[in-house]
């Protein structure tokens, strides 16, 4: 995959001021909807002090607010006046093979404004998109520094009213943010540490979420309820945290926290990006949250065709016999992968834990574990490996590791139990990225990490978990809050289940087939505690109930649905009730519906298709009158642009579609 950026506009003007008296500086989005305002007239914010206001449409959605920047070496706390503005208008678009569309538009106006004041100079630079708005400030070079440190930066988001919030919990001793559960709450009752994007409801036709982009070599920032203002939201900087589940498990030290600054520049630097994405339901707001990608660099990875999009079974007898029998399912199912998960370097959370051998976790396998073979093996049949490794190891030998896996054959890592939140676990892990794409690897993150569209940038990062996904026994209508909330992040790991008896506490197998197209990850793992039949026999509490993958007729549809698409549309999105999104790969049209916890009739109108062409639809629902392990109903239909199909779902069910071009 080439990912080419084309260039079709671009405007620059200086401004220049023969005083210093501040003013407001605007920049408003190509289609004229959204605008973002820097010095807003305020009684609220003090005259210099760095400000903010957002409209959208008629309507000032964010009210005047602040942005404060702590620190010790230079003091951003005074008056700022505007020295110059430069403007410019990008009208752009890149391509890319492994997204939820294949030409991305990446349209904006931007305003970079240089300020300075007593003690400090400060460059603000602005963005309005039609997706949304961003902001971001550089610090030059100044008063002989070198490099400063940055105890906090406070961004309080002023709203007009108490309005709800989606939100993951409170960050808490033995808690998990980035893969707890999301609540509807007023936004007074917010927590510290609550996770991003943040939804909020602004209005029926109007939703935002708090976000950020490009963060690679900084603390992340976290919202809570702001204290100074009624009907607000202040984000701050994550300081040193450890919360994986892994030092949950283990018993490590939890939540621990460090004093002083938050993050150490050289000079000069940029800041991520903090973003308000905007639209007009919940849908749109999914449909264009590539608004953080566009906030990231292009591909710095020259040649991408090694990087592979696919479908991915986990083997976890971690035996020889074991591994041959998962690529010989993967190869005659169109899978991509076999994925070799924890315990096949001895025990990952022990800290002498070895990656570059191959030590048996006696507790998990009793061997043998060959996996030169395997790899010799998996080539043959045109598949590939990946391997687990827990961040433990990976600190520690991932300059080791790397050459030997390029050696043994293995095509992608997936990282586990990551460090997140402060500046030196988030540099360590996007370094950590660049690495492996040196060796033609993919990458998969796990556990605590979200993405702000770092992907763009390093494409190898297919995808990461961040997500409260099938192996918590997550019910739909959670799936479907996610769907809104964790999506607008990107690429999400749901690790999809089949036949483990939790499907039935989640949902149905319908919904499960759903959740390929519903859940976007260019790596999507299937039958996450399912084995392939000749693999030994393995039932343990390790793994739950392992049973064997069935012949079900309608495994067709996973063998079948891509994991990357050139469109998407959300048809229908009503958080925690009911989603239906439609994705196109080639002429093929592939469509996932699943439903909360009330009974409904869903109308699927079909007025995406091309006009003048016929389609023929296969149509998988859940039938209990159906004779099989799954009860799922096979139908062939009809279709053309101007078809509607109505679907009778019960609660917790779901429904799919592929749709085929006849006339070609």
């Amino acid at each position: 995959m080439v990912q080419k950026q084309l260039v079709y506009l671009l405007v620059l003007t200086t401004l220049f001021f023969a005083c210093n008296k501040q003013r407001e500086i605007t920049v408003q989005s190509p289609d004229g909807e959204k605008v973002l305002t820097v010095f807003p007239k305020s009684e609220i914010t003090e005259s210099g002090q760095l400000s903010f206001s957002v409209k959208y449409g008629d309507q000032r959605i964010i009210l005047p607010s602040s942005i404060e920047i702590k620190s010790q070496d230079i003091d951003f706390s005074a008056p700022f006046s505007v020295k110059n503005v430069k403007e410019k208008s990008i009208q752009n678009e890149w391509t890319t093979n492994l997204g939820e569309r294949s030409t991305v538009p990446d349209n904006y106006n931007e305003a970079k404004i240089y300020l300075e004041s007593e003690t400090a100079k400060l460059n603000l630079i602005i963005r309005a998109y039609d997706e949304g708005v961003a902001f971001a400030y550089e610090v030059p070079a100044q008063n002989n520094l070198t490099e400063v440190k940055i105890d906090d930066e406070l961004i309080t988001y002023q709203f007009a009213e108490n309005h709800s919030v989606w939100s993951t919990p409170e960050r808490i001793p033995r808690k998990l943010t980035a893969q707890g559960e999301i609540n509807k709450i007023p936004l007074s009752e917010l927590k510290v540490g609550c996770e991003r994007p943040l939804l909020v409801e602004i209005a029926d036709d109007v939703k935002i979420a708090l976000a950020e982009a490009r963060l690679v070599d900084y603390a992340r920032l976290s919202f809570d309820a702001g204290k100074k203002f009624e009907n607000s939201i202040v984000s701050s900087l994550d300081g040193k945290i450890i919360d994986t589940k892994q030092d949950l498990v283990s018993g490590a030290v939890e939540n621990e926290r460090s004093e002083g600054a938050k993050v150490e520049m050289k000079l000069p630097f940029k800041s991520p990006w903090r973003v308000v994405m905007m639209g007009e339901n919940y849908g749109q707001l999914l449909e264009n949250n590539y608004i953080l990608q566009n906030l990231n660099p292009p591909s710095e990875i020259e040649d991408e065709s090694w990087i592979t999009p696919g479908k991915v079974l986990r083997e976890g007898t971690l035996t020889t016999q074991g591994g041959m029998a998962a690529i010989d399912f993967v190869a005659s199912h169109n899978m991509q992968y076999v994925h070799f998960d924890a315990g096949w370097y001895g025990n990952e959370m022990d800290n002498a834990s070895d990656a570059t051998t191959v030590t048996l976790d006696p507790k998990r396998s009793k061997g043998p574990f060959d996996i030169e073979a395997i790899t010799a093996y998996a080539k043959e049949k045109g598949v590939k490996v990946m391997l687990y490794v827990n961040r433990r190891a990976l600190e520690k030998q991932l300059d080791d590791i790397l050459p030997l896996f390029q050696e043994w054959g293995i095509a992608g890592i997936k990282y586990g139990f990551v460090r997140v939140g402060d500046q030196n676990a988030t540099t360590w892990m996007h370094e950590a990225v660049k690495k492996t794409a040196a060796h033609k690897m993919v990458v998969d993150v796990h556990d605590e990490y979200r993405p702000t569209g770092f992907s763009r940038t390093y494409p190898n990062l297919l995808t990461q978990e961040g997500i409260r996904g099938d192996e918590e026994t997550v019910p739909n209508n959670h799936t479907l809050i996610t769907m809104f909330t964790r999506s607008l992040a990107g690429a999400a790991d749901n690790t999809v289940c089949y036949y483990n008896k939790r499907v039935e506490k989640m949902g149905s197998h319908a919904s499960q087939l759903a959740k390929t197209v519903c859940l976007f990850s260019p790596l999507q793992f299937l039958y996450w505690y399912d084995k392939a039949p000749a693999a030994p026999v393995k039932d343990d509490a390790l793994w739950g109930n392992t049973n064997t993958i069935g012949n079900e007729p309608e495994l067709e549809f996973f063998n079948n649905v891509p994991t990357v698409w050139d469109e998407t549309k959300v048809l229908v999105a009503e958080i925690g009730e009911i989603g239906v999104i439609a994705r196109r790969k080639g002429d093929d049209w592939w469509i996932g519906g699943i439903n909360g916890e009330t009974d409904r009739t869903v109308d699927v109108d079909f007025s995406f298709l091309k006009e003048g062409t016929s389609y023929s639809a296969k149509i998988y629902t859940d039938d209990e009158t159906v004779k099989t392990r799954t009860r799922v109903r096979i139908e062939e239909k009809q279709l053309n642009a101007d078809s509607s199909l109505n679907f009778d779902v019960k609660a917790n069910n779901g429904f799919t579609l592929h749709i085929q071009q006849i006339d070609k």
